[in-house]
């Protein structure tokens, strides 16, 4: 006896079970959830010796700045790490489980994880949930083949580039890359493209800002740079502003006083309570 004849097999292709539901949800006067703006400036690019990555740190609640200094930079692999833009929530769970499961590969193979292995099950995850799961990655390693870099879409989409940039500032950034990015760069010239990518999504997208975080992985090894440079430096007052009490109106004040009350209760039991649960617990 099969287990087909148990559990149905499920049909390929969309599915619109639920549009009948939110559209009576609708009508019962719920509001349906609204998509919240994300913002952030990544990229990537291979230069002669390895892989450079690159972020901003500012993390956005639609208008509001959440987070100044945001690591958007995450640990995939020994070799292997991946930038985040997106829902951070979305992005920080889906590079843990993918570095979970590829620590678990190299300890059942006992081999160095490969870029494309991660890149895989990342691009099968995302699939899976069809652009739901708001992460679209640049991730970057080296491994056997030497430096690898690819570019992975909320959908599952992906593309092996020479150099990528994701995220709202990633047009800003593109920019940079197209005018001055050349095959063979070297270390410092590769390391000051990668900022100047970044530093041009800060100056030119209101969801990118703060510092610049830069990932260098070669074949000896990964050197994380957080806070390799600030882009967006904040200014120094210039003047003490001290303003005399009543300059600004004060159109009403209530003042409620706060009464505390306090009760002591015993917790503690006498020698002769004691004395008497044990005559009980004898009968």
């Amino acid at each position: 006896m099969t287990t087909e004849q148990f559990v149905g097999i499920p049909k390929g292709g969309f599915t619109f079970d639920n549009v009948a539901r939110n559209a009576m949800l609708e009508r019962s006067g719920y509001k349906m959830p609204r998509a919240v703006k994300t913002g952030t400036t990544i990229c990537g690019l291979i230069f002669k010796g390895g892989v450079i990555l690159g972020a901003d740190t500012r993390a956005t609640e639609g208008p509001i700045v959440a987070d100044k200094n945001c690591a958007k930079i995450h640990y995939i692999a020994p070799n292997i790490y991946c930038c985040g833009a997106g829902t951070a929530a979305d992005t920080e769970t889906v590079t843990n489980l993918i570095a979970s499961k590829l620590e678990l590969h190299r300890l059942q193979t006992s081999r160095e994880s490969r870029v494309v292995t991660a890149c895989r099950q990342l691009k099968q995850l995302l699939y899976r949930y069809q652009g739901h799961v708001s992460a679209a990655l640049v991730l970057g390693g080296f491994d056997v083949n030497g430096p690898v870099l690819y570019s992975i879409y909320p959908h599952g989409s992906t593309d092996k580039l020479p150099f990528v940039t994701m995220g709202s500032g990633s047009l800003a950034a593109m920019g940079i890359f197209e005018s001055r990015y050349r095959k063979d760069m070297e270390l410092e010239e590769a390391m000051q493209l990668v900022r100047d990518a970044i530093a041009a999504g800060i100056f030119n997208d209101l969801g990118s800002g703060s510092n610049v975080d830069l990932c260098i992985i070669t074949k000896e090894g990964v050197d994380y740079k957080r806070t390799y440079d600030q882009a967006n430096k904040k200014g120094v007052r210039q003047n003490q502003y001290s303003y005399a009490k009543g300059t600004t109106a004060i159109l009403s004040e209530i003042i409620r006083p706060i009464v505390v009350s306090e009760a002591v209760i015993p917790t503690t039991t006498t020698m002769e309570e004691e004395n008497e649960n044990e005559d009980e617990d004898v009968q």
